[in-house]
């Protein structure tokens, strides 16, 4: 797996490289320093994940992310900051970025990337819980989904971080009907676990 690190603290740089580099699966390409390296690097080396840092100087992961999207629809890039802001989360999830961690999840780093690698979107649950409730669609909205109102009402309650337990507590039912309700759910919109789930939800309503 080709990787390229953008980030402006260089002390960062060094340290995910070293990280990065101990695994015999994953080899560093390129480092840079803002998203204009960023745009540049991928333009050149096309890289399979780009790690790269929101706050930047000069240009923004953000901003670089958008105009590397709208060139390359599918390029992997997996942002990795410090920052849980919710208009930060907000904009990578419309951007279509494959996953936001934050940096102090150091140990997550390689199973984000080789998960990103192969096609999963990769949220830290500490984001998860963070992401807020930014578009409020029309109540029905969810039957476009294949969804009835019950499902709905148990996706929303996984999105806030309730527990099977939590959610039947709250919807009145076992912790039986909600686990049958969860598989139907991932079976239904294509899903495999709960975070996905969430950002399932936080993408959609």
């Amino acid at each position: 797996m080709k990787v390229i690190i953008v980030d402006d603290d260089q002390l960062v740089v060094s340290a995910l490289k070293t990280i990065l580099s101990a695994d015999p699966g994953i080899q560093v390409v390129a480092t840079g320093a803002d998203g204009q390296d960023a745009v540049a690097l991928f333009d050149k080396l096309r890289p399979d994940v780009l790690l790269m840092d929101i706050r930047m100087r000069h240009v923004s992961g953000l901003d670089a992310a958008e105009h590397i999207l709208s060139v390359y629809p599918c390029a992997s890039i997996l942002f990795l900051t410090t920052f849980a802001d919710d208009e930060y989360i907000i904009r990578a999830l419309h951007l279509g970025a494959k996953g936001y961690l934050l940096k102090q999840n150091f140990e997550s780093i390689v199973p984000a990337l080789k998960a990103v690698f192969t096609g999963q979107r990769v949220f830290g649950d500490e984001v998860i819980t963070k992401l807020p409730r930014y578009v409020k669609r029309e109540k029905d909205d969810y039957r476009e989904f294949g969804l009835n109102e019950k499902e709905f009402e148990v996706i929303q309650l996984v999105a806030e971080g309730l527990n099977n337990k939590e959610t039947a507590q709250r919807l009145f039912l076992s912790e039986g009907t909600v686990r049958n309700y969860l598989s139907v759910i991932f079976e239904k919109l294509a899903l495999r676990d709960r975070t996905q789930l969430a950002v399932f939800y936080y993408k959609h309503f």
